[in-house]
């Protein structure tokens, strides 16, 4: 992957969450590529192992953890094991997160006949499944929330440590049929700006990436038609995109360098930064 510019990260240790994932994996690329050196969380042993392969193959240093980032017990174990394989955590990325169809509706809209609507497939309001709800908050924010709360305890006190969240420009603009997931991001915005102030006397720089709509192997079943074609939704993303296109991985690259680099961004703290071609930025007028 060519780097749209290259930083010094030459001996930071680097604990990514979510690293195996489309968007993940690039970060983790890109990281690197500028020297770091790279603890893979997750709970799949074979998708670990295969990231750490392809890193290694490309001369890299990478060990894989397997860890419920869910679990306060799970994440201490695996702060142990990467002191003692790599060291002090420097940089914590937290890039896990997802959606859950039990969270979603089917329609955009609630209509008065879906209060009595039978047995049909609609799902409105009133059919979210609690559990569904809860999944998708624990993932998205505990996943956020507790690696933050083991790893900066690494961080406190040493010189150029950070932490880069994913929020989503959900937390800016909620997308319709996904509030479990609009909601959980702008969680994740939230708890960045307070914990930016909340560390800030210790040396810690907190912010967020904020993707927008980027086409990938995962979602291009729902953006794309058989012939290639975008779907109706897909054609309401680019309406609504005033750079008319959906996002290239490879764009996200530059903001995470600049906000891990403690020569380019070291007064840059609480701050989220959409990716988004301008999405959330635009009122449709």
């Amino acid at each position: 992957m060519k780097l749209p510019f290259k930083v010094d990260l030459s001996g930071k240790v680097v604990v990514v969450t979510g690293g195996t994932g489309v968007l993940g994996g690039i970060w983790v690329d890109a990281l690197v590529q500028c020297g770091a050196r790279i603890a893979l969380l997750g709970r799949s042993k074979e998708k670990l192992q295969y990231k750490i392969d392809e890193i290694e193959a490309n001369g890299g240093t990478a060990i894989g953890v397997e860890v419920d980032i869910l679990s306060r017990e799970s994440l201490s174990k695996a702060r142990q094991e990467i002191l003692d394989k790599l060291g002090p955590c420097d940089i914590l990325l937290n890039g896990a997160g997802g959606n859950h169809p039990r969270g979603s509706t089917s329609r955009e809209y609630l209509y008065p006949e879906d209060l009595n609507k039978g047995d049909d497939d609609t799902v409105s309001l009133f059919d979210l499944d609690e559990e569904g709800i809860r999944y998708v908050f624990d993932l998205n924010y505990l996943g956020t929330f507790l690696p933050c709360q083991e790893f900066v305890k690494d961080m406190v006190g040493r010189e150029g440590c950070s932490i880069i969240n994913v929020s989503s420009m959900n937390a800016f603009t909620p997308l319709t049929k996904i509030p479990a997931y609009s909601g959980a991001k702008a969680a994740i915005s939230n708890f960045t700006r307070w914990l930016s102030v909340h560390l800030s006397k210790v040396g810690v720089r907190v912010n967020a990436i904020a993707p927008g709509f980027f086409l990938t192997n995962q979602n291009k079943e729902l953006l794309l038609n058989e012939d290639g074609e975008y779907t109706e939704r897909a054609k309401k993303i680019i309406d609504k995109t005033p750079m008319e296109r959906f996002g290239r991985v490879d764009e996200l690259v530059g903001v995470l360098l600049f906000l891990v680099s403690e020569e380019a961004s070291s007064f840059v703290n609480g701050v989220v930064i959409p990716v988004d071609g301008g999405f959330c930025a635009y009122s449709g007028v």
